[in-house]
């Protein structure tokens, strides 16, 4: 089931050859660039982390957990279709924040993510920050194409969407180097599942690791803090090909 980009263009039915080929330049010139950006990266001495999941999954409501503990230094690019009032609840954490507005686009690029990471520089001392993400778009199907040379991909699914999302949307399960499931308080409420999440993605990837949080428990924020700071400690870069 772990097919390359290639193979899933290529098996698509409702492509045809050139809609094929198109969508493979698109995606080498993302993929050129994302490279540059992983450069980009290391010359700024950050650690970047893509977060993904469908639009209201929590986020944003992470970062700003995330935002309490003062030994996790971060910034963040804001990916949103309309307004800004994601980068503004950061912003009102203390943390700085540059937003993305795609206007119809369902996802990030690497090239929105340049042009963001130039401005984000003139109003943070990226010297000072030992973290960076990337909050992607709302959306469980068109960011899981597009590579922003991230070193952590991690994929957020909320309690109320149902335990039956990991093989829904397998694309994008795939990216993930942990998943973490939010709103885990309420798990009993919508009769969520945890068990089928975890069968269903060992089926798609081995050993990735899963996340209960609760914005009102500090301890489940702080296992994911300690999550990325190890993978930061250990140099981890993503394997995932997308």
């Amino acid at each position: 089931m772990n097919l390359s980009r290639k193979e899933r263009l290529e098996n698509n039915p409702n492509l045809n050859k050139k809609s094929i080929q198109v969508a493979q330049k698109i995606l080498s010139k993302n993929d050129m660039k994302a490279n540059e950006l992983r450069a980009q990266y290391a010359d700024l001495g950050v650690y970047v982390i893509n977060l993904m999941s469908s639009p209201g999954s929590g986020k944003t409501t992470l970062l700003e957990a995330l935002s309490e503990f003062k030994d996790f230094a971060f910034c963040v690019l804001e990916g949103d279709l309309q307004t800004n009032r994601d980068a503004q609840r950061l912003e009102a954490k203390g943390v700085s924040a540059y937003q993305i507005t795609t206007g119809e686009a369902c996802h990030l690029e690497a090239s929105m993510i340049e042009s963001a990471l130039f401005e984000l520089q003139k109003q943070c001392d990226m010297q000072q920050m030992d973290y960076l993400f990337i909050e992607n778009v709302g959306n469980l199907v068109c960011p899981a194409s597009y590579d922003v040379g991230a070193s952590l991909n991690i994929v957020l699914l909320s309690t109320p969407e149902g335990d039956d999302k990991v093989l829904k949307y397998p694309t994008m399960f795939m990216c993930a180097d942990a998943v973490i499931i939010s709103k885990a308080d309420m798990i009993e409420y919508f009769d969520f599942n945890l068990e089928r999440v975890q069968n269903d993605l060992a089926r798609l990837k081995a050993n990735v690791p899963i996340f209960l949080t609760n914005k009102k428990e500090c301890e489940s924020i702080a296992k994911v803090r300690d999550f990325i700071m190890q993978k930061k400690a250990q140099n981890y870069h993503s394997l995932h090909q997308f």
